[in-house]
Parts: C-alpha cells; sequence; structure tokens
C-alpha cells in the first residue's frame, strides 16, 4: 500500500523555514509524492522538484488547507506547518496506519529541533514538561504506545482525501482550533485517528516568549470555548487544572494572613510545595534531556507563568458567546 501523497503547507510568504523544510521533503523515503505550498500572493521566483507553488489570496491557513481538495492529486492528504518539517521515514513509518478502513487520520509528535536556540527550546519543553504538557506530551514527544485518539494538530497530521471531502474540510471560522473541529469531524463521522510515535516531524518553537504566550492565549481562549461548544473532545478535566490552580492560588493568598496558627496554614501550602517538586522534578529532566541546566532552570518560572495565563484565558473563553478571529 503506497498512495500518492501531497503534502499541503500554508503559508504568507516564503519564507526561511519554507527553504529547510524543503530540503527534508525532498529526501523522503516515498515512492510517490507532491508538495503543495499556498502562499498570499503569487512567487515567479522560487522552483523545487515535485512541488506547486500556488497564490491563495491573503486568507488564513484553514482555508490554505481546504485548497488542497481543489489541487491535490495524493490520495492522502499530510498536513505540515510552514515552520516544520519531517524525518526522511515520515511518510514510511505513518501511511501504514492507513491499511484498516476505519482509521480515517493518523498524527505524530511535532518534536523541538535540536537546532533550536535556548529560548526555543524552553518554549519546546514547556510543553514537554509533566506539569506544563500534561497528558498532552506525546504531541510533542515521541512517547506511549500506538492508539486512537480524537484530536491532533495539523503541524503533523496526515487524512484521507476522501475522508476530508466528506468531512467538509476544516470549519474556517476558527483559528487556532480548527484542527480540533476537523478531528470531531472525522470521529463524529464514524473514522478513527491514530496517534504512532514512530513518525516523527520537527517543529520550531517560538523564539520569542512574549510571542509563547500570545500562543498560550489563543490556545487556551479556543479550548475554553470548545468545551463548551464542543464538549464532546474539549470538556476534559485536564483543560480545566489551570485554571483551578489559579482559583487555588487566589484562595491560598486570601486567607494567608487569616489564619494564625503556623500547622494549619501549613496544611493549605502542601499542594503548592507538591507542584513545587513537580516543577524541580520537570527541571531535572528537561535538563538531561536536553543536556543543558539553562533550559531546566528557566522551565521553572515559565511553566509556573503558562498556567496563570492559560487558566485566565481558558476562563475568557468560556465565558464569550462567540470567537473573532
Amino acid at each position: 500500500m503506497k498512495p500518492k501523497v501531497s503534502i499541503i503547507i500554508p503559508v504568507k510568504k516564503i519564507n526561511d523555514y519554507i527553504y529547510e523544510s524543503m530540503e527534508h521533503i525532498l529526501k523522503l523515503d516515498w515512492p510517490e509524492f507532491e508538495v503543495l505550498i499556498f502562499p498570499d500572493r503569487p512567487d515567479e521566483i522560487h522552483r523545487w522538484p515535485k512541488t506547486k507553488i500556488i497564490a491563495s489570496g491573503k486568507i488564513g491557513p484553514a482555508e490554505k488547507r481546504d485548497l488542497a481538495l481543489k489541487f491535490a492529486r495524493g490520495k492522502v492528504l499530510a498536513f505540515l506547518d510552514d515552520d516544520a518539517y519531517p524525518r526522511r521515514d515520515w511518510l514510511k513509518k505513518m501511511i501504514p496506519n492507513f491499511r484498516k478502513s476505519e482509521v480515517g487520520a493518523v498524527g505524530c509528535p511535532a518534536v523541538t529541533p535540536s537546532s533550536n536556540g535556548v529560548l526555543q527550546k524552553v518554549s519546546g519543553a514547556i510543553f514537554e514538561s509533566y506539569l506544563g504538557g500534561g497528558f498532552t506530551r506525546n504531541r510533542y514527544l515521541p512517547i506511549g504506545n500506538r492508539r486512537t485518539c480524537d484530536d491532533w494538530p495539523t503541524v503533523s497530521l496526515l487524512i484521507w482525501r476522501d475522508v476530508f471531502k466528506e468531512v467538509g474540510g476544516f470549519d474556517c471560522q476558527y483559528w487556532p482550533g480548527e484542527d480540533t473541529k476537523l478531528c470531531l469531524d472525522i470521529v463524529s463521522a464514524g473514522y478513527k485517528i491514530i496517534y504512532d510515535p514512530a513518525g516523527i516531524v520537527y517543529h520550531h518553537r517560538r523564539a520569542n516568549l512574549l510571542k509563547h504566550f500570545k500562543q498560550i492565549g489563543n490556545y487556551a481562549l479556543h479550548r475554553g470555548f470548545f468545551a463548551k461548544k464542543y464538549p464532546q473532545t474539549s470538556l476534559k478535566i485536564g483543560y480545566f487544572i489551570p485554571t483551578l490552580f489559579v482559583l487555588y492560588l487566589i484562595f491560598l493568598f486570601s486567607i494567608l494572613f487569616r489564619i494564625s496558627n503556623f500547622e494549619f496554614r501549613i496544611l493549605f501550602f502542601l499542594p503548592l510545595i507538591a507542584y513545587g517538586l513537580g516543577l524541580l522534578f520537570d527541571a531535572v529532566i528537561i535538563s538531561l534531556r536536553h543536556k543543558n541546566p539553562l533550559i531546566g532552570i528557566l522551565t521553572i518560572p515559565m511553566i509556573f507563568l503558562t498556567h496563570i495565563w492559560y487558566g485566565i484565558r481558558f476562563v475568557q473563553g468560556l465565558t464569550v458567546r462567540k470567537l473573532e478571529r
């Protein structure tokens, strides 16, 4: 089973990351594939083998990916972000998952490249950590066993073209979050989504930590909104934990000076102490993984601040009636 694959990459314009990605894509160990790049404007300068550069106009990533139904010739659509690139055996590892007819899509981890700088690795390490990534760590690390899932980001998602057409492509009113809606539609149509850690995509992280928090805030806002609009896949306790943590901190500091008994006060601090020990454990693991203690040390405050910001924005998502793009 070796179907033709169409690799779909939405971009604003051809950038340095695309050059790097194409260098890896063209070396893929797969007999037949094409690459479709959708920039906003026409591009007459750049040329690669097996590649079409198709101007889409100034539209969002989801709309650009929907253009695959018009231009792609592959039986399998492989979605990549413009700042990601696959390992050589990516398709070779992923495509066999489609042998069972009930499988509609397959996702794999998007790993932080070793070439990334310290701050980029810190951003990635937050997602990889036990406290920061939680039950979504397998989106960023090749961990766990091959299994079904109900939500996967399009940075590393493959789907049958016919299934993509059947579910109507992306719900373009959302970004980010369009991939969550797509996966819900796939599962609702009776298909399975498979997570396979054997396939690897490398994904550059945010070099600017302010951009990291902007990304986290957008994720949390949409997840909070989806928790009430699409509870089938988004109403999970794991997504509520940062908000519960923020409420705990507010409660803790509101009673801090109202309780004079030291032993009784310590009881309220036990969860925070356990959290601090968890941060230290994560820092050690991250330092060893990246062979750089500085990355582990920097993740301690960054995980804490990420939880605070996610928790606040998640509540905002719960309360808004409509999300504006």
